[in-house]
């Protein structure tokens, strides 16, 4: 059996809702459509998170 770790073809990007941590020292984000919260708060620093638009991968 044979296993290819060439390069792969790159998944396409799409506009994405996400929350994003407002604290400085954080980098914390998720997908909008990943929370449970009407208004989550970070879940690494626990500081409030607001909207925003990423381009990320598309999940299937």
């Amino acid at each position: 059996m044979a296993f290819s770790r060439g390069p792969k073809e790159p998944l396409p990007e799409v506009e994405t809702n996400v929350w994003s941590c407002t604290s400085d020292e954080c980098q914390g984000w998720m997908r909008e459509s990943f929370s449970f919260e009407k208004e989550p708060e970070c879940p690494l620093c626990q500081s409030k998170m607001e909207q925003e638009i990423r381009m990320l991968p598309e999940l299937e």
